[in-house]
């Protein structure tokens, strides 16, 4: 958890791009997209996904990986 907050903290302040892997519905999905917002403590993030440019909200204890693009 701590590397998935850390990589997450490297992508906002860099504006690099992501590949993140979460649960969601029993399923295993990644998408690519912009991290523009991390709250640590509230367990909470904010990404723009990079197909529809939407603003994503997610419960950073959702994630199972986090990666540079």
């Amino acid at each position: 958890m701590e590397q998935i907050n850390f990589t997450l903290l490297e992508a906002l302040h860099t504006n690099k791009q992501v590949y993140l892997t979460y649960y969601k519905k029993g399923q295993c999905i990644t998408e690519t997209g912009f991290i523009q917002f991390v709250d640590s403590l509230g367990d909470l993030f904010i990404f723009i996904d990079d197909v529809f440019e939407l603003k994503n909200k997610m419960r950073l204890s959702e994630l199972i990986n986090v990666r540079l693009a």
